[in-house]
């Protein structure tokens, strides 16, 4: 059943409420691995069910375009000076639907159509909005791209250096979509000031490791700093942008009016009480297991002979290259999810596979972390993983319903927030 429950949608919509229930359950199910994903607490659920998603709010707290804000403005100001405490940022704006379009904020605040940015390319671990060509980022601007080091498979700072120097961005992006080890920000904010660029630190993943202190912060190196508020935050589907005290009102500017109109005030509620859960101490101890169960199950598939990029892991993340197992990234991910394993495939630095049919498989640790699942359960994992993958080069779906039925039973201990089976 539902923490909170849901009585009404099942009497208003029962095809709805048979689905949610369904996705309930299976998210109760299966090891959840999917490296953008978390699971949020009953208190966040219940901040973005609320009658909050009633109310209109375009503009900003004191200067709104609609009366009957006496309510919602306490809201965003706590969601705001939450996220400044948390993550000791000068200046926060929660009001990005997400990650995607607080990116374009930022373009719209700091660069004009054509000019230069810099970014990490696509395939070698950067995002769609970073300048990517298929991409609006990569259509209005002109894009330089980094990559990794093919020896080492992490991020090749001579090669951002020679980049920035001769290119003159106006924009340099750090930080990235399947990014395993530390970001260097201290590195980046030397190149970007010898170029005079801004430093972007994009953290949408591993906002929830900074903020409990598992992963350095950008605070105090990047001019601004753009993140979503699920992931490793375990927030609600929203995102933040925060700045430096000089460009806060470039960056409120870009958000509204040049980007969006009203807010969603139960979204911003939700960051609210995520962020409070983020400050108690407890969630550094979380963001800690994190990256503990990350690194413990790395070890793992290691030793199970599975190549990894960048031979492990710094973080949450994990990404496999599956080339030498003879079976592609999509199959295998559809492999392992028919044997409860869910995760995504996913392109490899220098992948010689298509981009929708790649060679890689990512998988992250924070939602398995959420469930109460630690170091000792990380070998299990990695032995299901490699049988699930033998099972789909073999297409043994025999074994792959055995290894679901067996990744229920070891699931069915730990609780899940939000939801629990009827007794």
């Amino acid at each position: 059943m539902h923490q909170p429950a849901i009585p009404h949608l099942h009497a208003a919509d029962p095809d709805i409420a048979r689905l949610v229930e369904a996705e309930a359950r299976r998210q109760f199910d299966k090891a959840r691995l999917i490296a953008s994903e978390n699971y949020v607490s009953p208190a966040v659920l219940e901040a973005t069910g609320s009658v909050l998603t009633n109310k209109y709010s375009e503009g900003y707290c004191g200067r709104r375009y609609y009366e009957g804000q006496q309510n919602v403005d306490p809201i965003e100001t706590l969601a705001v000076e939450r996220a400044k405490g948390v993550f000791g940022a000068a200046h926060a704006n929660v009001q990005p639907y997400s990650g995607s379009p607080a990116n374009l904020a930022v373009y719209l605040a700091f660069a004009e159509p054509g000019d230069t940015v810099m970014g990490m390319s696509l395939p070698m671990g950067g995002h769609l909005t970073h300048g990517w060509s298929v991409s609006a980022t990569g259509r209005w601007f002109t894009s330089v791209r980094y990559g990794v080091r093919a020896d080492t498979g992490r991020i090749d700072l001579d090669e951002v250096r020679d980049l920035a120097r001769r290119e003159r961005p106006k924009i340099i992006w750090c930080g990235g979509t399947a990014v395993p080890r530390t970001i260097d920000f201290p590195a980046f904010a030397e190149i970007a000031r010898e170029v005079g660029a801004v430093l972007a630190a994009d953290v949408a993943h591993i906002a929830g490791l900074i903020a409990g202190g598992a992963h350095p912060s950008p605070v105090g190196h990047a001019d601004v700093i753009t993140t979503t508020t699920h992931k490793t935050l375990r927030g609600p589907r929203g995102a933040m942008i925060m700045s430096t005290a000089e460009h806060a009102a470039a960056v409120d500017k870009a958000v509204f009016p040049g980007l969006q109109g009203g807010p969603h005030n139960h979204t911003t509620a939700g960051i609210a009480v995520a962020l409070k859960e983020a400050a108690d101490p407890g969630f550094g101890a979380y963001a800690h297991q994190i990256v503990a169960n990350a690194a413990a199950l790395a070890t793992a598939l290691l030793e199970r002979g599975f190549d990894l990029v960048s031979g492990g892991t710094d973080n949450h993340l994990i990404l496999i290259d599956l080339t030498s197992r003879g079976v592609a990234g999509k199959p295998a991910a559809r492999a392992l999810d028919r044997a409860g394993i869910e995760l995504n495939h996913n392109t490899v630095p220098f992948d010689p596979r298509k981009p929708f049919d790649p060679s890689g498989l990512r998988l992250g640790t924070a939602a398995i972390t959420t469930r109460g699942l630690t170091e000792r359960h990380m070998p299990h994992l990695a032995a299901w993983i490699d049988e699930a993958v033998q099972a789909a080069a073999k297409q043994d779906e025999a074994r792959l319903d055995g290894i679901a039925a067996e990744i229920r039973e070891l699931l069915a201990a730990f609780p899940m927030p939000g939801w629990a089976p009827t007794p």
